[in-house]
């Protein structure tokens, strides 16, 4: 009450200070803020979602805020409506899974995976953020980008360099020929307003949010701009905002190539099943001879270094997996067989469909200014490659139409998350997507969350998986909002252990074996690189 009557204080007083100032020096009227229409709701055509009684629609917001009764584009929304009684209803938890470039539609569905019916009290509400997969218009620039044998990603010669130079830029030349207006509108600061809108149009008061990955730097930066719209909040696999984002790419090529490693040994411990080396690190040499032969000659034509590179990607972000793609490995080694490696990559990148890579790139491009100047990219990426040479290159050309974006960028926003009244924290602690210390530093910045760390966990955004340590304290936070209590110091608050490495079928098994992550979570989280 008085934040109000101050603020209509406030208001009558420039109102008769402008009776008696002049016409010109009158200061330009804010637009009101935009009040979307309620979310007209029906059948989804996705089949899982329909199995899961949900329901979808579309909302309308501005492409611009700053001109809400301007051009309009439409936000794809699912919702799983609450089972509980009305008196023991707990709100809207919208979900973000990450990218940025991830559908998210299909999380509408993970209130089942809550234990303990606590996922019943809430409304779980999916949504494709702007330019993603069922929102209007939906961003693509060149659907080909990631067909298959491009060039190696290695730039060990002037012309190879330069051929990668020239496919980043021209990538970002059809990003402006197709995306138009909505690039100038891709920050996370436009998808955080966009959230303000979904919240409106529920007719919610405040938002539950549960974020994954580059959900949860959405989820930071909402709660800077409108803390008190938040009410429980959930990220995992967390975001550090010191190091958006050209830095954050060099910290995770060097995470990439440890956790690429921990795979090479678990390879190695199962020699008696892949036959592909009996230590890491033979796994590793021959990983790399493979490489060098297919930048010659691509597997059936199709599957070169670069691919190669990519289809075991997955490898470093967690567990679920693994077997597949040392069956693949060992396939191709011992057999030829190059139609599983086919297989997966085209899983993992999808040729013919770069809506989720064109958003990535209108997002990362322009929340923040990228160094302009190539050398520094060029001197950054070999420096980090020579001590983690897995990734350090993919990644590069992954982010180089940074460089040349059709959009102006903008400066991030100065995380501040001192009034938000609470948010469980999760991360295991060789993630190699979010460094740990992105996790230390969110819980910093919000003096009322709590930290629950995975010492020796290299999965990415891998709750609601199984594990019950960590489960069980996200439906105790859900149900009661009691969060675990918050240690001294800047360490984590709880500690789980992480879901043991899997067994391959054949071998002995060495400890208890793992629950796979639930596929709506495999599906969400492959954008991000």
């Amino acid at each position: 009450m008085q934040k109000t009557a101050t603020a209509t204080a406030a208001t009558g007083l420039l109102a008769a200070s402008l009776l008696f100032a002049p016409a010109s020096s009158a200061a330009p009227t804010a637009p009101a803020p935009f009040e979307p229409a309620p979310i007209s709701w029906g059948p989804c055509e996705d089949e899982s979602l329909q199995e899961a009684g949900a329901e979808c629609g579309m909302l309308e917001v501005p492409l611009d805020y700053a001109n809400p009764d301007g051009e309009k584009i439409s936000l794809a929304v699912s919702q799983v409506k609450h089972t509980v009684p009305e008196d023991q209803y707990q709100g809207a938890m919208l979900l973000n899974p990450g990218g940025p470039g991830g559908s998210g539609l299909y999380l509408a569905t993970l209130g089942e995976s809550v234990p303990h019916g606590a996922g019943a009290a809430y409304d779980w509400v999916g949504f494709d953020p702007r330019g993603v997969g069922s929102s209007k218009p939906a961003l693509s620039c060149d659907p080909n980008y990631f067909a298959h044998d491009r060039p190696d990603y290695l730039p060990t010669t002037p012309e190879k360099e330069q051929e990668w130079l020239s496919r980043t830029s021209g990538y970002a030349e059809a990003c402006g020929r197709t995306g138009g207006a909505l690039l100038d509108h891709m920050k996370t600061t436009d998808s955080v307003e966009d959230m303000e809108s979904i919240r409106k149009a529920l007719g919610q008061e405040k938002l539950n949010y549960y974020g994954f990955s580059y959900g949860t730097y959405l989820g930071q930066v909402y709660g800077t701009l409108h803390p008190e719209r938040l009410r429980r909040v959930v990220m995992d696999g967390v975001v550090n905002v010191e190091d958006v984002w050209y830095d954050a790419n060099l910290n995770q090529d060097v995470a990439f190539d440890r956790n690429i490693k921990i795979f090479f040994d678990w390879v190695a411990r199962y020699d008696s099943v892949y036959h592909l080396g009996t230590t890491g690190a033979q796994v590793e040499r021959l990983y790399y001879e493979q490489r060098a032969k297919l930048d010659a000659q691509p597997a059936g034509g199709e599957i070169g270094s670069s691919e190669w590179t990519d289809l075991f990607l997955s490898a470093g972000y967690g567990q679920t997996g693994w077997d597949k793609r040392a069956k693949a490995f060992a396939g191709w080694v011992h057999h030829g067989d190059w139609q599983p490696l086919v297989e997966i990559y085209d899983a993992s990148n999808t040729p013919g469909d770069d809506n989720g890579f064109a958003v990535y790139n209108a997002v990362q491009c322009t929340d923040v200014q990228w160094p302009q100047q190539w050398g520094r990219w060029r001197a950054d990426n070999w420096v980090t490659h020579a001590k983690a040479p897995f990734e350090t290159w993919a990644n590069a050309w992954h982010n180089a139409s940074c460089l040349n974006w059709p959009a102006k960028a903008g400066e991030p926003v100065n995380v501040d998350g001192g009034d938000v009244e609470g948010a469980l924290l999760i991360s295991e602690e060789l993630d190699a997507a979010t460094p740990f210390p992105g996790a230390i530093e969110a819980r910093k910045r919000l003096p009322g969350a709590s930290l629950i760390s995975l010492p020796g966990g290299t999965t990415h955004s891998g709750s609601l998986s199984g594990n019950g340590c960590v489960d069980d304290r996200i439906a105790d936070y859900l149900t009661t909002g009691a969060l675990p209590q918050r240690k001294p110091g800047d360490g984590p608050d709880v500690t789980c252990e992480p879901l043991p490495q899997p067994t391959p079928e054949g071998a002995a098994t060495i400890g208890p074996k793992r629950t796979e992550q639930p596929k709506v979570l495999q599906d969400a989280l492959r954008h991000w690189r």
